[in-house]
């Protein structure tokens, strides 16, 4: 097989969370092989894999936009995009906070409203 890749990758054996839809879908996948610029993942099924990720690898303390490269029944091959700035993505763990507490804050509000409304 003819290697393409600019950066050469290590072989590991790493979990690792896929994350779309805002954050809402989410799936565990296990990460074969690993560079600062990609990697390739393996899960059930890559067909509900859309172009565009939210890629984390706790282990590594990697959180970061990622784009499909490739994609086979099994695997799917990703690149990181602005590997240098991962500081503006919220890792999984917050954002699932994040969004927990703005839908008990929706409902709190909800609440407060209709109080207000009997008076």
């Amino acid at each position: 097989m003819l290697e393409r890749r600019q950066h050469p990758r290590n072989r590991v054996y790493y979990g690792g969370i896929v994350a779309f839809n805002a954050r809402s879908s989410t799936f565990a996948c296990a990460v074969r092989n690993f560079s600062r610029h990609g990697a390739r993942i393996e899960f059930d099924n890559s067909t509900m894999l859309p172009d565009r990720v939210d890629f984390e690898i706790e282990r590594r303390g990697l959180s970061c936009r990622a784009h499909l490269v490739w994609r086979d029944r099994n695997a799917a091959g990703l690149a990181f995009s602005n590997v240098q700035e991962t500081s503006d993505v919220i890792p999984l763990d917050l954002a699932r906070k994040l969004r927990a507490t703005e839908r008990a804050n929706r409902q709190l509000q909800s609440r407060l409203d209709q109080f207000l409304s009997e008076l």
